[in-house]
């Protein structure tokens, strides 16, 4: 099997993401629907020479010690992948996600405007959360090239892999990778404090010891990005807090409430008019409002927050649905089976 070809094949059709299952045919992702190919069944042998060819001797040991190995791997006159190696029934298994070298400008991608306000924030923490396959990587990667052609400051991503690379501009931009540079997300925050950064991008704040360094670093004085996979704002603050033992959880909101700037919660829908998906958005800005609310745990009261706080650009998840529909960008099902509260939906649907 001809992997140079299949790779063309793949990112010609529109693919997002290309699966390689011994047994299996591959089958590419393409608009959030999973299509078979027309390719040979794989063998164990195929896959394994994938994965020959995509690993060093490093990523082969920890494969071989965790049963699962995250990587980046270019592929020269092709384009780049964000590669998953795994086992299952007892053989590997691939998972590719494609990867563009270009990163698109912050105002092609559909999302809010207020997003590039966001990205010139001088300090603070700002989250981008989301379902996987959601967009979170492209809306922050947007934002890095905002700041990279507007700013002169110094960025570093710890990220686990590397997905869009950057060439500096007026900024000074550094990528560290999990695994390659740094051997954890808290190892890397914690000496990036001594590295004099500006703004650092964390890939994801997926522990208690992550998420206190973010926090340490966006409350003395530099901006943080980072990402969760949380499906709207209220959840996202909750999350934050539920991490940490009870004892400690007053104390955190006071801390979350001081240093949160907003939350930006995304999905991708299928459109319609065209090829390809549309972001349905919601948009929390740490307002003192907000701000009180979070101190005094009640995040249950963000959601009206939200509906009552648009002319300062916040937006409900739900809202951002609904305006999608209305423009004639997704369907019916899709706007219902996606929105928070589907028998509202249905009713201001039919409106």
């Amino acid at each position: 099997m001809n992997m140079h070809a299949m790779l063309t094949e793949a990112l010609h059709q529109g693919a997002s993401d290309i699966h390689l299952v011994p047994g299996h045919v591959p089958m590419y992702r393409i608009d959030t629907c999973i299509k078979r190919t027309t390719h040979p069944e794989l063998t164990a042998s195929d896959v394994d020479s994938w994965i020959d060819a995509m690993t060093s001797e490093a990523h082969r040991a920890a494969f071989a010690t965790a049963m699962d190995v995250d990587l980046s791997w270019a592929v020269p006159d092709i384009g780049r992948f964000r590669v998953n190696i795994h086992r299952q029934r007892g053989v590997p298994a691939i998972a590719m996600r494609v990867v563009n070298d270009d990163v698109p400008p912050l105002e092609t991608l559909g999302l809010p405007p207020i997003i590039e306000q966001l990205a010139m924030l001088p300090r603070g923490l700002v989250l981008v959360t989301g379902d996987t396959g959601s967009g979170k990587s492209t809306t922050l990667a947007a934002m890095i090239a905002l700041m990279n052609a507007r700013q002169s400051k110094h960025i570093i991503t710890l990220e686990d892999p590397v997905e869009y690379t950057f060439e500096s501009d007026t900024c000074l931009i550094e990528q560290r990778e999990l695994g390659e540079d740094l051997p954890s997300f808290a190892s890397g925050l914690r000496h990036a404090l001594r590295q004099d950064p500006d703004t650092i991008l964390v890939g994801e704040m997926r522990d208690l010891e992550t998420t206190a360094l973010a926090m340490s670093a966006a409350e003395t004085g530099h901006l943080v990005l980072s990402t969760l996979h949380t499906v709207n704002a209220s959840q996202t603050v909750e999350r934050i807090i539920d991490m940490y033992p009870a004892g400690q959880q007053n104390q955190i909101r006071a801390m979350l409430g001081n240093t949160l700037q907003a939350v930006v919660s995304q999905t991708l829908l299928r459109r319609i008019d065209q090829r390809g998906m549309a972001p349905a958005v919601e948009i929390l800005l740490c307002t003192p409002a907000v701000r009180n609310l979070i101190r005094e745990a009640r995040t249950f009261e963000i959601p009206n927050v939200i509906e009552t706080s648009r002319r300062q650009g916040m937006v409900s998840m739900d809202a951002s649905i609904q305006s999608l529909f209305f423009n004639g960008m997704i369907s019916r099902e899709d706007a219902i089976s996606h929105a928070s509260h589907a028998d509202a939906m249905d009713s201001a649907l039919a409106a």
